[in-house]
């Protein structure tokens, strides 16, 4: 994103370098864009919900560095969502553009989900320290009323960690080996 842009909202974090950290960043977003006036069901949160999804998975595959976490941004400037996603592991790099993959191949197709969704995607060296940070870019038409209008207040840090702590639940009664249990625990 260009520099001269200020971002409107942004949102960022860090996560464990696990599926259910990608799974927790992807759902964080959703919910982020949920707040910030794009509900659930509009393209633009189904459309970077699964581009974080993504990026998320890739990061923990690929760029996995063991007890170093992956951390996602959120920026909405101008009319353009930017999500960054960044890992510790600089020697892997995805390709410039995604390769074609095998029909009968069971991976590999992130990156051409990225491309076909994203109005532009990259890669770009981590800014502060060793890594890269893989990120897409998509514009969004505008809005009749303006986002400073929203009449909700901005979340506070402990309404976000209640929600993580909500997601985090949520997955305990997800598992399947849970599910003779009633979704609880012994």
């Amino acid at each position: 994103m260009p520099q001269h842009l200020a971002p409107e909202r942004e949102f960022a974090m860090r996560f464990t370098s696990t599926p259910r950290g990608a799974r927790l960043a992807r759902r964080l977003v959703s919910h982020r864009l949920d707040d910030w006036g794009h509900p659930y069901t509009t393209p633009a949160n189904e459309t970077l919900t699964l581009i974080t999804a993504e990026l998320s998975a890739n990061a923990v595959r690929h760029g996995h560095v063991p007890g170093r976490d992956f951390h996602i941004q959120l920026i909405l400037a101008e009319n353009t969502f930017r999500i960054e996603v960044t890992d510790t592991r600089a020697e892997k790099q995805p390709p410039a553009s995604p390769p074609a993959t095998d029909s009968l191949s069971e991976s590999g197709r992130g990156l051409l989900l990225v491309a076909a969704l994203a109005d532009d995607w990259g890669v770009s060296p981590r800014r502060s320290a060793p890594g890269k940070t893989v990120w897409a870019e998509l514009h969004v038409r505008t809005k009749s009323r303006p986002l400073t209008q929203r009449a909700a207040p901005e979340p506070t840090d402990l309404d976000l960690l209640l929600a993580t702590a909500s997601l985090l639940r949520d997955d305990l009664g997800s598992r399947p080996e849970d599910a003779s249990h009633g979704g609880r625990r012994r």
